[in-house]
């Protein structure tokens, strides 16, 4: 866990936090409808404007769990204490592979926190005093430019708040000095005596009723609210002047103030009093109470809103479906995604992506019954509700009716756009009575959909449920497998042909499966690249690697290779070049001694991973393409790639000398790599008879069962009279 740092100006910083008369049993009530509005526009749990003290951090509002009165609010695990650190949104879509925060005890203990964003609150002179945030207990990785930016919206209305709050302490402190308290506030500030005659007002208040300061001076207070509510006003001051005291004095509310142009507007009206030399003086605090309704009206309805595309979010359209499940049994649901728009964004540019997500909208509106709503669900993530519908057959064919529309050409400034679209259904009371449970069999529909053939809908069925339910279970049992060191390492040897030597070895992952024994890789690692573990497992699977290599290159095997294979997400999460060369450093390995194995998949059309892999084959790292010759883009772009070796897939190997194509593969593979200055390794070698052939062609190296099977280090060791070392769990090292 990284603690956060404290800030230059840290005794000015809490000097100026000071000044508001927080802690930990003094919250500022006016800051709750903000609190209350971010937890509703973002849809999470717990939203919070916290205040960072010398070591601690205290609510000055929240609304969701109670987390303050059950988890350690130290300043040291304090999320918001890192965000004061910056100028910006700090978000953190998943704290468990947040580096600074995945072994945070508000992560790893009862809270569960995973997603975070925080946007920094500060004094009027710069100083950072606390956060607004909004968090949750499951991961999002969807939080958008556009949300951080209307949480800084939102933190705007939150420092208004707390500057008001501010000027009340302040006013508090130094009495009668009200130029210098008020002077330059943006809170209207009028200073008034028992009689209710202005003495002074400050500019933020001559400018609410549109008059020069100077104009202000022994006015009566009265004259600035609407004739009908003076007498009103004139008790309430009465009263306070009899009781020497503004306390326990309720503030009148729906006052309507009065401008000099005779424009009436709400008026907001707190109530301060001071007795000096035995004569009472009053502050008054007023807000134009119209603007911030009209502002709090504005932020709901945008909490609702896509702001895109003009249709209901994710939010509001769960409440719809909640509504209609209250108001009838039966509604179909209808869910959408775009098969291939990342590849149009990324291609056309982010405003030709936006261009279409719109024109999808207004697509699925035209096909919309009376009481029928769509919504924008997510990124490409479209959803329809039919209110009342029971009839699975009717949701189908709407469902098929706005794929076909969707596949419709789309003219976007003179050119021709085509996305297609699949779409899962799901019916209540059919599949579901609940209403997230309708969301969640629609949403499993639409996978289903995705996963066979793209560009239809797919029906929910039980079928699908349980298979939601085993993937569920299986990514439980992964997270076990990680805490609790169940993973391994096994070595597959790798051998050059030439003279029959060990050159190196890749490093392969199995499971120590409790229950079911030791598991090959095509029982978990799918599920596992495509989880949030596989950096952590990826990092492990890399520490441990170089661990051993460097124990067999300290013991008799000095120029021994390690291959270690890299998940998607490592490039995704953290920076990949510095952890490997980090890695390398700590186990005293040379850059050559390690191999790093990449897949088309992982590669194709990313440049920030093409640039992180020129950069440790600059440093001497050696980077394999692994699986060469299956992929349709490989040839075409092999030059871009900083390679040192290619690995020729295992079943053309498997084919070479019986299937005429196969071996002309293999050839082309070998004549190609050679032109580029490469090195080759074939996988899935069995026999003799293909170790000759490939030794023949001119292959560098081989793998494969002919030679040994992934085995553990200890065994590898035995084969090739190496020293044996040690085996890490998964636990020791992480």
């Amino acid at each position: 866990m990284k603690c956060p740092p404290a800030l230059p100006a840290e005794t000015e910083r809490l000097d100026a936090l000071s000044d508001y008369g927080l802690g930990r049993d003094r919250p500022l009530p006016s800051l709750d409808p903000v609190v209350k509005i971010a937890a509703r526009m973002f849809d999470m749990p717990v939203a919070a404007v916290n205040m960072i003290g010398d070591d601690h951090v205290f609510f000055a509002a929240s609304t969701g769990f109670d987390w303050g009165s059950t988890v350690d609010m130290s300043r040291d695990v304090s999320f918001c204490a890192h965000a004061i650190t910056q100028e910006h949104v700090m978000v953190v879509p998943d704290a468990t592979l947040d580096e600074r925060f995945h072994d945070n005890p508000l992560v790893t203990g009862q809270t569960g926190l995973r997603f975070y964003a925080g946007v920094p609150l500060h004094s009027p002179d710069g100083h950072a005093l606390g956060a607004l945030c909004v968090i949750d207990t499951v991961p999002h990785h969807d939080f958008s430019p556009e949300d951080s930016e209307r949480l800084r919206e939102l933190a705007k209305m939150a420092a208004e708040r707390l500057e008001l709050r501010r000027l009340e302490i302040s006013t508090e402190k130094t009495g009668l000095d009200f130029s210098k308290a008020t002077q330059h506030s943006p809170t209207a500030v009028v200073r008034f005596d028992q009689s209710g005659v202005i003495l002074d007002w400050n500019d933020s208040a001559a400018a609410l009723f549109g008059y020069g300061r100077a104009e202000g001076i022994g006015r009566a207070l009265h004259t600035l609210t609407v004739e009908r509510e003076r007498t009103a006003l004139c008790d309430l001051l009465a009263r306070a002047v009899a009781a020497r005291s503004s306390d326990g004095i309720s503030m009148p509310s729906g006052v309507h103030g009065l401008r000099k142009d005779g424009t009436e507007f709400l008026l907001g009206f707190s109530l301060f009093c001071w007795i000096v030399n035995e004569a009472l003086t009053f502050h008054a605090h007023l807000q134009d109470l119209s603007a911030i309704r009209h502002e709090t009206e504005e932020l709901t309805r945008l909490a609702g809103m896509d702001v895109l595309t003009g249709l209901a979010n994710r939010t509001r359209f769960y409440r719809y479906v909640e509504d209609a499940l209250v108001r009838a049994p039966a509604a179909a649901l209808l869910m959408f995604d775009l098969d291939g728009f990342k590849d149009a964004n990324n291609a056309l540019g982010h405003a030709t992506g936006d261009a279409i997500l719109c024109e999808v909208a207004r697509r699925l509106e035209r096909i919309l019954g009376k009481e029928d709503i769509a919504a924008r669900v997510g990124g490409d993530e479209f959803a329809i509700l039919l209110p009342g519908l029971a009839d699975l057959a009717q949701a189908k064919a709407v469902s098929d009716r706005a794929i076909a529309s969707l596949t419709e050409p789309i003219l976007i400034d003179g050119c021709e756009v085509r996305v297609t679209a699949s779409g899962g259904v799901a019916a209540a009371p059919l599949h579901a009575q609940v209403p997230m449970e309708l969301v969640r069999d629609a949403d499993l529909a639409l996978c289903k959909a995705k996963s066979s053939d793209r560009g239809h809908s797919a029906v929910f069925t039980s079928a699908l449920h349980m298979e939601a339910l085993a993937r569920q279970r299986h990514t439980v049992e992964l997270r076990r497998a990680v805490s609790d060191g169940e993973f391994a390492l096994f070595y597959q040897p790798q051998i050059r042909l030439s003279d029959g030597a060990l050159v190196g070895a890749e490093a392969l992952i199995r499971w120590l499966h409790p229950q079911r024994g030791l598991l090959s890789p095509a029982a978990f690692l799918p599920a596992l690249e495509q989880g949030p573990l596989a950096a952590t497992v990826g990092l492990w699977i890399l520490d441990e690697a170089c661990a051993q290599a460097a124990h067999w290159r300290r013991n008799g095997q000095s120029n021994f290779r390690m291959g270690v294979n890299l998940f998607g997400l490592q490039f995704r999460v953290g920076d990949i070049a510095s952890e490997v060369m980090s890695t390398l450093e700590r186990h005293g390995l040379p850059p050559d001694a390690l191999e790093l194995e990449v897949t088309e998949n992982i590669v194709v059309d990313d440049d920030h991973v093409l640039r992180m892999l020129h950069l440790l084959r600059e440093q001497g790292v050696g980077i394999a393409f692994d699986d060469f010759g299956t992929g349709y883009a490989s040839l075409s772009q092999l030059k871009s790639y900083p390679l040192s070796r290619i690995k020729i897939d295992r079943s053309f190997i498997q084919g070479m000398l019986e299937v005429e194509r196969d071996l002309a593969v293999v050839r082309a593979i070998l004549d190609l790599a050679r032109s580029f200055g490469l090195d080759t390794i074939a996988e899935g070698v069995e026999t003799a008879t293909q170790r000759d052939s490939l030794r023949e062609l001119g292959c560098d190296e081989a793998q494969g069962y002919l030679f040994s099977k992934p085995v553990p280090a200890w065994n590898l060791a035995e084969q090739h009279g190496l020293s044996q070392g040690e085996s890490y769990a998964f636990s020791e090292v992480y």
